[in-house]
């Protein structure tokens, strides 16, 4: 039977009702104050861009005074990292507001506080810097995410405002502590305290193929996790859909906020699971108003390597697995050679013999240098060549009435000097104690049965087998994901020179040579005399730019650098991070957690995972036993237990899944009901696997044995899994991919296929 409202009681919804009146009425006056924002923020975003053009107009790149330069430079790319985030900050610029019973900037009629909420802070200048708007990081801003009804943090009112572009659609309020709230409610009094609506409007949204911030709706819990202070290690672990991803994101944007300094200087490193994932987030951070992050799978992270090949599961796991570490050290150690005969070369008439005990007690100097192999090379040289210079001296400086050597030290030490010049000396360096790069070492490894045989003796034939590729350096360097943590490791033992050293050392010698330049002019200018008045002369005087040849100088111009922090240490695998954030840390393998380790000195990380998600064949069983090695007992884990993506009946099959392999398998609470899982048989025409958005927006996935890989961390509001049984036979951790890409739905799950049984 239809609904019937008394002509006396008006109805709530009418749009003349009273509370949808001052519901209007309200809605006007925070269009008022979000205009009021918006100016504030475009006057902001004018004068960057003027005082930038002002910067740009200034640069001169071959400006010897290199000084100003870097100041110029610093101002660059300050504003630009200003204007980057003045302008993504537009982007739901206010989102909430509240009415603490507190002091503030802002007080009201009854004494509260009002605090509006967004995505960075609004301040009043010409008012003593008033607070207009408070960055959702600040601490000021926290209760907006702390209260409830139990514990209100003297939040009287929370607002929820939603906004399209710079119009205000609709506000929802939310009564926290109603003996303090009598009179500042825009709206009916009588509101409910219906603090989950914004959340659950966001999770009823349709999904996208990126991922959208949490910055209005971030839980309790959640926000403990982000604005945890502590140094070290964090690891954010819970099951699917319990929002590990968003919380970690929204973390780095708050230690953006209270360690810009640092963290602007040294940069954060977001690691993801594989390039989809990674666009998948891209947005996140600078909706937040971050900017200045990279971005990186695990393959990615040494420069100038693309992995191209795949390797079968056998082999990542060896390659994956700590044992590599000695492999690969017996690999370079083989290139430290002594030779089991003497070697003779002819030098200037002379001949000299290079023994295998000379050569073994050059090596020896070299390793107990504890330096990488390259850097080595110079002791190694210095006490190989001084045994044949003292060689060469007992020769040509023997008395024939066998007294005293005639040749002084310095004549020695001459030739030394010589001898090191010497093309027969240089190749039986050389042959000895080569230049190598990780890339040569480890082709030369991996496309030799002998090479392997000697570096991995003390390993089965299976093992050796497993690493040998025979055609994968067919004249063309070609590597695998699981390779990139061995170049890593190969650079570390070998020595790579250091980017920004190198870029130093290049600024020093541009300032000697216009220093140089400088001094020519000096000289010119005293030997002749030039009359500057007189206009036939005036394009005869020269400046130090003459001096330098155009060659000189458009290095200079190459060099001078424009990147930022983030690009910078994209490009150099030395470089150490302020933070580091893993994202599916479950799946990285003992040699990968070296590589990471490497880069961030401080040991300041967040990782992100669930260890009963785990597909890689050398993964994380434990998170103790992963990071013990490397910081002890220093690392902290928090558990997230709100499933807010998985509807029940998907989240409960899912758990059946788990269950089945680990019996201490704990069931997170979801909060959304939804639809009953769909079993359907398999079709002779079965859909293609892919990610696809359907005829209302939504987004859909159709998973099977050949793209489970690619979901890791993805969410879609409908999911289908085509042959769950190939999914599991796929490898032994098959039944961790199939809980993987049952728990990717938000709203459906269909599986097509046979379903085994011990899982219904």
């Amino acid at each position: 039977m239809p609904s019937v409202t008394s002509p006396s009681t008006p109805n709530p919804s009418s749009p003349n009702s009273p509370v949808q009146t001052e519901k209007a009425s309200a809605i006007a006056a925070e269009q008022t104050y979000v205009d009021m924002l918006f100016d504030r923020l475009d006057k902001e975003v004018a004068d960057a861009n003027q005082r930038l053009n002002e910067v740009q107009a200034d640069v001169d790149p071959a400006n010897p005074d290199s000084d100003a330069l870097v100041r110029r430079e610093t101002e660059y790319h300050l504003l630009q990292g200003k204007l980057d985030r003045l302008n993504l900050a537009q982007l739901g610029l206010v989102f909430g507001r509240i009415d603490v019973d507190a002091p503030g900037d802002n007080p009201t009629a009854d004494g509260l506080d009002r605090r509006y909420i967004g995505r960075m802070g609004l301040d009043a200048r010409e008012d003593d810097y008033r607070t207009l708007l408070l960055d959702w990081r600040a601490p000021m801003a926290r209760p907006f995410y702390l209260a409830t009804t139990a514990q209100p943090e003297d939040v009287a009112v929370r607002r929820h405002i939603r906004t399209k572009g710079r119009t205000v659609t609709d506000i929802t309020d939310e009564v926290l502590a109603r003996e303090l709230a009598a009179a500042a409610v825009d709206v009916d009094n009588d509101a409910s305290i219906t603090s989950e609506s914004a959340l659950h409007q966001a999770m009823e949204r349709a999904r996208t193929t990126h991922m959208s911030s949490i910055v209005e709706t971030i839980q309790r819990e959640q926000d403990e996790i982000i604005r945890d202070e502590r140094r070290g290690v964090m690891v954010v672990d819970g099951g699917p859909g319990t929002g590990k991803t968003a919380v970690a994101l929204h973390r780095i944007a708050y230690l953006l906020y209270n360690h810009r300094e640092r963290l602007a200087s040294t940069g954060v490193l977001i690691l993801g699971p594989n390039s989809t994932f990674l666009d998948y987030i891209s947005r996140v951070l600078p909706e937040l108003g971050e900017t200045g992050v990279v971005l990186s799978t695990i393959s990615e992270l040494f420069p100038g390597v693309t992995a191209t090949l795949q390797d079968s599961l056998l082999t990542r796991e060896i390659k994956g697995s700590d044992a590599m570490v000695g492999i690969l050290g017996e690999a370079l150690r083989a290139y430290q050679v002594v030779p089991e005969d003497p070697v003779s070369i002819k030098v200037e008439q002379l001949y000299l013999t290079a023994t295998p005990d000379m050569v073994k007690a050059a090596r020896t100097r070299a390793r107990r240098s504890h330096k990488p192999h390259n850097d080595a090379r110079g002791a190694f040289i210095e006490h190989f060549v001084q045994s044949l210079a003292e060689q060469m001296a007992n020769k040509i400086g023997a008395d024939p009435l066998g007294g005293k050597n005639l040749l002084s030290r310095a004549d020695v030490d001459q030739l030394f000097d010589d001898l090191s010049e010497t093309p027969a000396v240089q190749e039986l360096i050389d042959a000895f104690w080569p230049t190598l790069s990780p890339q040569s070492v480890l082709a030369e490894l991996l496309g030799s049965e002998d090479a392997i045989a000697h570096a991995a003796y003390a390993y089965d034939d299976e093992t050796r087998e497993a690493l040998f590729r025979p055609t994968q350096f067919d004249g063309i360097e070609a590597w695998s994901a699981a390779d990139v943590a061995l170049l890593d490791e190969l650079a570390v033992l070998i020595g790579m020179p250091d980017v920004e050293a190198q870029e130093e050392a290049e600024r020093a010698a541009w300032k000697e040579q216009v220093s140089d330049a400088e001094d020519a002019l000096d000289i010119l200018s005293s030997s002749m005399s030039t009359d500057n008045d007189d206009d036939m002369f005036e394009a005869e005087i020269l400046s130090a730019h003459d001096v330098i040849d155009a060659e000189a100088l458009a290095r200079r111009q190459q060099t001078l650098d424009h990147r930022s922090t983030a690009e910078r240490a994209a490009a150099d695998y030395t470089w150490a991070y302020g933070h580091v954030v893993i994202d599916e840390a479950q799946e990285l393998t003992p040699m990968e957690w070296r590589m990471v380790f490497r880069r961030t000195p401080s040991r300041w990380m967040t990782v992100v995972g669930d260890t009963s998600q785990t597909s890689s064949p050398a993964g994380v069983d434990a998170w103790e036993d992963t990071l013990g090695e490397f910081v002890g007992d220093r690392f902290r884990i928090h558990h997230l237990t709100v499933n807010y993506r998985t509807p029940q009946p998907i989240a409960d099959l899912a758990y059946k899944v788990r269950k089945s392999v680990d019996d201490s398998a704990q069931q997170t609470e979801s909060i959304r009901d939804g639809e009953p899982v769909r079993f359907l048989e398999y079709s002779d025409k079965p859909l293609k696997a892919g990610i696809f958005t359907d005829d209302n927006g939504r987004l859909n996935a159709v998973i099977d044995v050949n793209n489970v890989e690619e979901v890791k961390g993805l969410e879609f509001d409908h999911v289908t899994v085509i042959n769950p049984v190939d999914i599991i036979e796929r490898s032994p951790l098959g039944i961790n991919d199939l809980y993987v890409a049952l728990t990717r739905a938000t709203q459906t799950l269909t599986i097509i296929g046979e379903w085994p049984e011990e899982f219904h």
